[in-house]
Formats: C-alpha cells, structure tokens, sequence
C-alpha cells in the first residue's frame, strides 16, 4: 500500500464574489500579478506570449516570477487543462500538479485547490508538502483580501527579502 499522506494535499477557501472574477483571477496574467506573482507570462502553443488580460488555454506554457527574487528565480511549467469557466489545471514546482476547481455554494465561492503528486523529500528543509501547503494558504488569504477589496498582503520590497537570506 502506497503511504500519499505526504504527495497530496487539498484546501479550500471562500470568497464573497463571483465565480467569473475568482476564474479571471487565476486565468489571465494580469489577474495572476494583482494577488499572487511578480510577473506571470504565459504563451500559446505558437510561442505567441499572451496579453495581461488575455484568457490562458490548455498546452500554454508559462513563467512565473515571485516577488523578493530576480529574474534568475522562475517557475516554468504548463497548462494541462482550463474549461474557459471554472477549473484549472497546471504542473508546478517538482513536477507537481495543482487543480484549481472554483464553485458556487452556500452563496459563495468556494476555491479547492489540489496539489498533487509531490515528490517525497529526504531533506526535511527542502519538503515541498510543507512549504507549498503553507506558500498556498497565504496566497489564497492574500487572494481574499484583493478580491473583497482589502490590502495586497505580499511584502514586495526586495531589500527586506535580501536581508533574511
């Protein structure tokens, strides 16, 4: 019997808003920069590098950057799956897949996001379980207060992140 309790893990958030502008959120560069990354390129299966505002489709391939790194720090990976509406599907960092799956109940929208197939770590400080499950939970905070119109929570002062390194 396989032991998954530490390749997959689920989380869920609410948000008092639409499906359409939790989708856009996740969906278009632009969207991606407002809550969650530096700088978000993606780009068609042509190579054609996408708009701010222009929608991402499945088999688009994407660079991420991260506030409080440089350009030399990127997440490179690949949209497997997005129906235009609510659900999106990605690699992420170790090959990993993250699902993100937005829907309407009890008059809110509900985000569950899945990170799955995450590779097993030997160094405990390099456990991509833990440092992603905690890396989500604030992006999707921070994604709550910018959709309701609260603060941007990211420190984006590359002076602080440099003198804790």
């Amino acid at each position: 019997m396989t032991d998954n309790r530490w390749t997959t893990f689920k989380l869920t958030a609410s948000f008092d808003t639409d499906v359409r502008s939790i989708y856009e959120a996740w969906a278009t560069p632009a969207g991606l920069e407002s809550w969650f990354l530096r700088r978000a390129e993606f780009f068609s299966i042509v190579k054609r590098q996408r708009e701010p505002h222009e929608f991402i489709s499945k088999e688009d391939t994407y660079s991420w950057y991260w506030h409080g790194y440089d350009d030399n720090t990127v997440e490179d990976g690949q949209v497997l799956e997005n129906n235009g509406a609510d659900l999106i599907k990605f690699t992420f960092s170790g090959n990993s897949i993250v699902t993100v799956d937005i829907q309407n109940k009890y008059g809110l929208t509900i985000v569950e996001l899945t990170q799955e197939n995450i590779p097993l770590e030997e160094d405990p400080t390099k456990n991509l379980y833990v440092q992603c499950q905690i890396g989500w939970t604030f992006y999707l905070a921070n994604l709550k207060s910018v959709i309701e119109g609260g603060k941007d929570l990211r420190n984006k002062r590359l002076d602080l992140f440099t003198s804790f390194k």
